[in-house]
Formats: C-alpha cells, sequence, structure tokens
C-alpha cells in the first residue's frame, strides 16, 4: 500500500504463470500495460518455449553416438582452448571421451534415468545430416544488402555445426565491412572484429534451438544486425546500466568461453556500447523478446578513416547518442516498443500521425495510444495542430 498525494494506490504483483491460458477460448499475451490477443500459431509456440523452466539443450539424445559426431574437430579445439588458457588447460591431456564428459556434452537425465548425448553436442560438434535430423529448422541466414535492398548482394545459408558457424559468419563480416585502424593504448585492435565476434557469439550460444524462426545476420549500409528465437522473461530494452546476464544455453556458453570464442556473462553488452560508439558514433541497440536482435549502426564514413585513441581525440570525437530507430523500418518485434523508443521516433518523424506511428514501430495502436497518453500527461510531449496533420514536439 503506497501513499501518495493524500491518495491510497494498492499495488499487487502478479508473478508470471509456468502455463499458457486462455479466456473464453482467447489467448492473450501481457506487453507491457496491454493485453494483446494472440492468433498466430508461431506466437502462441513462442509463449510456450518462453515458459519453459527448462534448457532444452540439455535434452538427451540416447540414439546419438560418437560416430555421429565431428571428433575431427576436437584436437583443433584442444590447441584453442590452451592457447585461450596460456597452455594450462585440463582439456589438452584428456580423450576425447573425458573432453566430452568435462564439457557436460554427455550426461544423464536425472528425471528419467536416460544416458547419452544432449542437444548441445549436437550443435556444437555434430555432423550437419545428424544436426538436420535434430533440429530439422536449424539454420543462420547472412545477407549483405546494400544495393539490391530487396533481395541481397550476398547471402550465404549456414546449417553447419556451431563451431564452424561462427567461422563462416566471422568470415562472412570480414568481407563486408570495413576495418579501420585502431590504437587502443599502444595496441592495434580491430573494432570489426570485436563488434561481429560478440554479436555472432549471442546469436549462436543463445538461441532457441527448438523454434522454426529463422536467425539472420544482415548487413546494410547504415547498420547490421543479428535476430534469433529467444526464451524472454519480458520484452524489454536492454540499456548499458542494465545488464543482467541469463545464459539460455549455459552448456553452449561454457564451451564457447573455453575456446575463447566468447567471455564472461554480460562482457558483450558492454563491448558492444564501447565500440560501436567508437566505430559509428552511435549506440547499439538490444531488443529483448520472442525475437532477440542486437543492432549495431554503420557509418562507413567514419569508418573509412584511421585513428588512434587518445583521450584528447576521444572527446572531440562525434558523439551522437540518439537511440538509433533505423530497426522500426523493418525489424521491429510487436509490442517491444516503450516510451523512450516512441520519443527517438517523433525525433525523426515530428509530422507523423498515430496511425502511421504504429505501422511503422509494428504495434497495436491502442497500446501506441496508452503511451502517447502518458507521455503527454507527463508533460514530455506536445502535439500541435490538427490530429491528422499537426506535429510533435519534444520538451527538453
Amino acid at each position: 500500500v503506497i501513499t501518495y498525494q493524500g491518495k491510497k494506490i494498492i499495488h499487487v504483483h502478479v508473478l508470471p504463470s509456468g502455463d499458457v491460458h486462455s479466456y473464453k477460448k482467447v489467448i492473450y499475451d501481457r506487453v507491457f500495460d496491454a493485453d494483446v490477443k494472440v492468433t498466430s500459431t508461431s506466437q502462441i509456440a513462442q509463449m510456450y518455449i518462453r515458459k519453459q523452466e527448462i534448457f532444452t539443450e540439455r535434452k538427451i539424445y540416447p540414439y546419438v553416438g560418437l560416430d555421429d559426431l565431428r571428433l575431427d574437430l576436437i584436437p583443433r579445439l584442444k590447441i584453442m582452448a590452451s592457447n585461450h588458457a596460456m597452455q594450462t588447460h585440463p582439456w589438452a591431456n584428456m580423450s576425447d571421451e573425458e573432453l566430452l564428459k568435462s564439457a557436460r556434452l554427455y550426461g544423464t537425465d536425472r528425471v528419467t534415468g536416460v544416458s547419452g548425448f544432449n542437444l548441445a553436442a549436437v550443435m556444437l560438434l555434430g555432423k550437419d545430416e545428424v544436426i538436420a535430423d535434430v533440429v530439422p529448422a536449424y539454420v543462420t541466414d547472412a545477407l549483405f544488402r546494400v544495393v539490391n535492398v530487396d533481395r541481397y548482394d550476398d547471402r550465404e545459408i549456414i546449417k553447419t555445426n556451431l563451431i564452424e558457424s561462427y567461422e563462416k559468419l566471422m568470415n562472412f563480416g570480414g568481407k563486408h565491412l570495413s576495418d579501420s585502424f585502431y590504437l587502443e593504448g599502444d595496441q592495434r585492435i580491430s573494432l570489426r572484429h570485436i563488434l561481429t565476434r560478440e554479436m555472432i557469439a549471442n546469436t549462436l550460444i543463445h538461441r532457441e534451438f527448438t523454434s522454426s524462426y529463422q536467425a539472420k545476420f544482415i548487413i546494410e549500409s547504415n547498420r547490421m544486425l543479428v535476430e534469433n528465437a529467444n526464451r524472454a522473461s519480458q520484452a524489454a530494452m536492454i540499456g548499458s546500466d542494465s545488464i543482467e546476464p541469463n545464459p539460455k544455453n549455459p552448456i553452449i556458453a561454457s564451451f564457447f568461453r573455453n575456446i575463447g570464442y566468447a567471455d564472461q556473462l554480460g562482457s558483450g553488452v558492454r563491448n558492444l556500447y564501447k565500440y560501436s560508439k567508437l566505430y559509428s558514433g552511435k549506440d547499439p541497440v538490444f531488443i529483448n523478446g520472442d525475437v532477440f536482435r542486437i543492432i549495431v549502426p554503420l557509418n562507413q564514413k567514419l569508418a573509412t578513416y584511421s585513428y588512434d585513441f587518445t583521450s584528447q581525440n576521444n572527446q572531440t570525437m562525434r558523439q551522437d547518442t540518439q537511440l538509433y530507430t533505423q530497426y522500426t523500418q523493418s525489424y521491429t518485434q510487436p509490442g517491444a516498443v516503450n516510451a523512450d523508443m516512441i520519443i527517438a521516433y517523433i525525433k525523426n518523424h515530428p509530422n507523423a500521425s498515430q496511425s502511421t506511428m504504429a505501422k511503422d514501430l509494428g504495434i497495436n495502436i491502442n497500446t501506441l495510444k496508452s503511451i502517447i497518453r502518458k507521455l503527454s500527461k507527463d508533460g514530455k510531449i506536445v502535439h500541435i495542430g490538427p490530429a491528422h496533420k499537426g506535429s510533435w514536439i519534444i520538451n527538453s
């Protein structure tokens, strides 16, 4: 019970349910302060995935054996792990079977008592035909579209194991992104490598592999993005000051950290915020929903020039902190929009009507009106002129 301006407000916190419920045979999803009717089969399936309390990577496949795995990759993985651990990694002296068990790729289901290789083992080291049998919808679509924006200028469809998928996606990014010279202290580092590494590792590690949603890595003239199926507790924006590591596939994440393809949890968000500003002058955008998206702005004009990182030029470098809103054109998850995102949209489209705004942002018009009313009531925005032909003003 809260007392506010002489009145009492009763706040009741209702915990999320582990089930999908219906009312009069209609399923609703809670999106911020709105109840959204869900009719699409894929959306309902995503709700079930989101509410699962188990890690699907641990599912045991008792009929998957050593012959179904790419054991030829293990010697190279041992070397990578040893190099990453300064030649002190325990994998170096293990047999293949010992390494697989140490990495928790072979285990026992404590509910059924069944032992065998799990989904994590299949995704990390499975042969292509085995992966296709276990997760038929698994694919990562890499697209480069700058000239032919309606289709693509270059494309690679990747369906192999996560280890080689990472390498192919990194090569794809290296082929199509510029890499300006950059010194951090007295050490030369690749901004392109850091950004693509964090984005690609995230989309491979933390995706929900049981979903049929197709993961993507897209490079355009003004942005690059990754998106993948996700098991999110709620739709939200992730900021640099709201990092709460929540590994969707801890076994796969641990494997990637052992071989140096990923760092500790939470470091990816910090790295992307730090180096995206240096690479393009803008902050990245993280959208956490049933589909997880990372959007990194691109400024090829800025990326073309080389510079050394010092305290002086760091202060004089262009600091464009406006929220990057290009994702609203075609990659916004319906419902994953908040007040800050609407303000950012209005900055670029002050004459847009509410119907146009809802269409561009991909949200329900009633949800948009609810947020607009609150922003107007709080004095953050003001509308001048007729409803359909007026303009928006943002109060500083």
